[in-house]
């Protein structure tokens, strides 16, 4: 089954447990603890993360993705300051 961006439901739920789920290639896995320091405000992306993040993407693709990832947190701390609800975009 799969949402509307192409990825899977089941894909989508596993996000929870991304570490240990089998769903997820190095290279995501990565990608997806990358996002959560940077979402984090308690942790920081330090030396050694940020060197495993260099191994599975070129600059490229490190620029955008933290690009992405901040732009996604502003927006979702702009929304919950307004109090705008969620477009229902996904639904299980």
């Amino acid at each position: 089954m799969s949402s509307r961006n192409g990825v899977s439901t089941e894909k989508i739920k596993a996000l929870i447990d991304y570490a240990k789920s089998p769903l997820f290639s190095d290279a995501e896995k990565i990608a997806l603890e990358y996002a959560d320091a940077i979402t984090d405000t308690s942790r920081d992306v330090d030396d050694e993360l940020f060197a495993r993040v260099q191994r599975h993407h070129d600059d490229d693709t490190i620029a955008e993705l933290t690009m992405i990832i901040a732009w996604e947190n502003a927006s979702s701390r702009f929304n919950r300051a307004f109090r705008i609800p969620s477009q229902g975009f996904w639904k299980p």
